[in-house]
């Protein structure tokens, strides 16, 4: 069962081949079998065989959705009502959440079994899911390499079959860039498009929730059940939400596909470009037409990044102080002890390094220099993405520039881990959506292909991956040790 997509098994719970409750306990067997990848912080076995039941009295009835009976898994920065709902962080190590993020409840609702809470970096701070307080998410095609970050227990557990889906976050490619680490399909939605209410914010303007699964077809479902407007979130969009699944089998002839030259410069690994390659001369059987553009500023969305989500760290944090709920030092002789404390033993070393990144750029005499100037250079950069896109449909490139690199590899030097996500954040700086299929491998590491849209355009790329993955087999392929 675990080899079948959403809709395979959606169609074999109708049919009463299975039950959800068989294939539920048939996934916790998963999860408890392979604890090597450390993907889960949480398993909700007791709940997740109760709303399995459940599932099983809907479809019985015939009042049934798609995801109904379908085991899923949510990053462990949604908010899960009674159940502990930490970060990755001692911070909230001993947080239980009071309610349901919004995604949440919509996939409830949908009728999906939650199969427990996936590890990702701290507070989603990081690019390769080695700052979480519970111990660094190994990558299911060598266990040896970073499976990519924030959302790493997230594609991990995917790419490993210990979850059909998965949610997933994407700040600035934390979405993208473990899906390609890690063979999967993950999607990056238009900022505005999935409610972040209740999911625990690091850069506000920047996080957007979002599908992660094996193909693009399963994405498409998730995200049906994901997307919409809601008014507990002031980001929200309340933009129609279309039906992501009717478009997938649409012809792209005469689909204009721009290369952006900065993505294929100085930098990219030459044995990821021939990957890569190969996967645009399949656009072009299938259709498209090739050619280059350019995102002048893209050289400096890292510089920008780098000011605009810690200062915004440094804001949404403020709240861990040890007072009102959290971790809290001990015996702490008067407040100023509680909150030093608290925070200095709470938070992690790359957490505690964006916050003060973002105070010191928040500060006195630095607003105007530092972030002021970087959200003007993000303008420049939406602009020349809207200027692209005006001469194509879609622009294609690299996720990542190389594949998974080694586990400590790039820990002590945090300049070259910021690097790894180049070729992602200009789009959350933008605020358009983004998709990354599988396109191949390099010793028998992932690669991925990242397609990019324009605003709410998320049913295109649904379909470009789709029917890329109709005529490729990369999708398909699965860790031998996970088969």
């Amino acid at each position: 069962m675990h080899n079948l997509t959403i809709a395979e098994l959606a169609q074999g719970l109708r049919a009463g081949h299975f039950s959800s409750l068989e294939l539920t306990q048939s996934y916790l067997n998963r999860i408890r079998q392979h604890t090597e990848l450390n993907a889960y912080i949480t398993v909700t076995e007791e709940s997740a065989l109760q709303a399995a039941k459940a599932a099983d009295i809907r479809l019985s009835s015939g009042d049934a959705e798609l995801l109904t009976g379908i085991p899923i898994a949510h990053k462990d920065i949604f908010c899960t009502k009674g159940v502990k709902t930490t970060c990755a962080s001692k911070m909230l190590d001993n947080f239980i959440a009071p309610y349901n993020a919004t995604v949440v409840d919509k996939l409830n609702q949908a009728g999906a079994v939650v199969l427990g809470k996936l590890n990702m970096d701290e507070f989603a701070m990081g690019s390769s899911n080695e700052t979480s307080f519970y111990g660094t998410v190994k990558n299911p095609w060598d266990l040896t390499a970073i499976p990519g970050g924030s959302s790493g227990g997230s594609a991990a557990a995917v790419a490993a079959k210990l979850a059909i889906c998965a949610t997933g976050t994407d700040t600035g490619g934390s979405i993208r860039q473990p899906a390609a680490h890690c063979g999967i399909t993950g999607l990056k939605p238009t900022y505005g498009r999935v409610s972040r209410y209740g999911m625990i914010a690091y850069a506000s303007s920047l996080d957007q929730g979002g599908p992660m699964t094996r193909s693009a077809e399963d994405a498409a479902i998730l995200l049906q059940a994901m997307a919409g407007f809601d008014e507990k979130d002031s980001t929200s969009l309340n933009v129609p939400v279309p039906d992501y699944r009717s478009g997938l089998n649409d012809s792209l002839e005469g689909l204009k596909i721009g290369l952006p030259k900065e993505f294929f410069g100085e930098g990219l690994n030459n044995e990821v470009a021939a990957v890569l390659e190969l996967a645009i001369n399949e656009y072009r059987k299938l259709g498209a037409e090739i050619r280059e553009v350019s995102i002048p500023t893209l050289q400096y969305a890292v510089p920008a990044y780098y000011v605009i989500a810690p200062a915004e760290c440094s804001a949404n944090l403020s709240r861990f102080d040890g007072v009102r709920f959290g971790y809290r030092c001990d015996q702490p002789v008067d407040l100023n002890d509680l909150y030093t404390r608290s925070r200095g033993e709470g938070f992690g070393k790359e957490v505690k390094r964006r916050i003060l990144m973002g105070t010191y750029a928040l500060s006195a005499g630095y607003y105007d220099a530092y972030y002021l100037k970087a959200q003007k250079i993000r303008r420049l950069i939406s602009d020349d993405f809207k200027k692209a896109l005006s001469e194509v449909d879609v622009l294609m490139g690299p996720v990542t520039p190389t594949t998974a690199f080694a586990l400590g590899e790039k820990l002590s030097n945090p300049i070259e881990m910021y690097l790894s996500d180049i070729y992602t954040i200009a789009i959350n700086l933008a605020g358009i959506p983004a998709i990354s299929i599988p396109a191949g491998f390099v010793e028998n590491k992932p690669v991925g292909l990242q397609i990019i849209g324009n605003y709410f355009s998320e049913d295109r790329l649904l379909n470009i991956a789709h029917r890329y993955q109709q005529s490729t087999e990369w999708h398909r392929a699965c860790p031998k040790n996970f088969a």
